[in-house]
């Protein structure tokens, strides 16, 4: 009777395997289906070639111990190096704007092309992609950066 168990307990240790993986893999719930697939002909085996009793006790068993193995699996994973475990600050040198755009605030320069809002510029002899707050700028305008957000310069028509 013991090796007739052997093959349902393999099947269902597997369906836990493929659960965890569903989660780290994005299949489209298509590892989730396998899974349900194998769960249910691990219980199929035991319902008709071991006993009902022994089905009832599985069914239970995976009651309780499918979440606790697939919590568990995750936290596990969650230690594992295929995870990212390094946080993106300011701290350690990430910074989402360069300093690089800063040194164009307040400058002049005459647009390349129509902005309407986005567009080219030359500004200070170097060609950067600039936005206006809105309003159509016809190309070869003057311009004056009003600010810098992100990785965005933002300009105005100079007056």
């Amino acid at each position: 009777m013991k090796s007739n168990l052997n093959l349902p307990i393999l099947l269902q240790l597997v369906g836990v395997i493929v659960i965890i993986a569903e989660i780290i893999i994005p299949s489209g719930g298509l590892l989730s289906l396998l899974a349900v697939g194998i769960f249910g002909y691990s219980l199929y085996i035991v319902f008709t070639g071991i006993s009902t009793a022994a089905g009832i006790v599985f069914v239970t068993a995976d009651i309780i111990l499918i979440p606790v193995l697939v919590i568990t699996g995750l936290k596990l994973v969650a230690r594992s190096p295929v995870t990212l475990r390094k946080e993106l600050s300011r701290a350690e040198g990430v910074v989402s704007q360069s300093d690089e755009l800063e040194k164009f605030m307040g400058l002049e320069g005459t647009a390349l092309t129509d902005l309407h809002p986005s567009g080219v510029a030359d500004i200070n002899g170097k060609r950067v992609d600039v936005v206006s707050r809105g309003e159509y700028i016809e190309k070869d305008s003057k311009i004056v950066v009003s600010s810098v957000r992100g990785n965005q310069i933002i300009v105005r028509e100079k007056d």
